[in-house]
């Protein structure tokens, strides 16, 4: 399994707008492609700082995401006032508990 980590700095008093918009458009779209396994959103409400993690089943599946990310990315970006792109890293799932 993979992982998909993306980090941001946006504004504390927009963090609400960034969670609305991850439950009504990246979940949705992740949700509909294959090899999906989940996701979790973490946030600094004091910083404003957000964490993503997409979980996928395959490096193909991970990769044939890719497009769809960044333009989800993109959107998340706007919403959270965000003044520099969002940095995008892949892991490899080692141990799940």
């Amino acid at each position: 399994m993979l992982a998909r980590v993306i980090t941001s700095q946006g504004k504390p008093e927009q963090l609400e707008a960034v969670l609305r918009y991850f439950r009504e458009n990246v979940g949705p779209a992740a949700r509909k492609m294959t090899g999906f396994k989940g996701a979790y959103f973490l946030v600094d409400r004091k910083s404003g700082r957000t964490l993503g993690m997409a979980l996928w089943d395959t490096e193909e599946h991970l990769q044939a995401s890719a497009q769809m990310t960044a333009q989800l990315g993109v959107g998340m970006a706007q919403a959270a006032g965000a003044t520099k792109p969002p940095a995008v890293e892949i892991y490899e799932v080692a141990v799940q508990l």
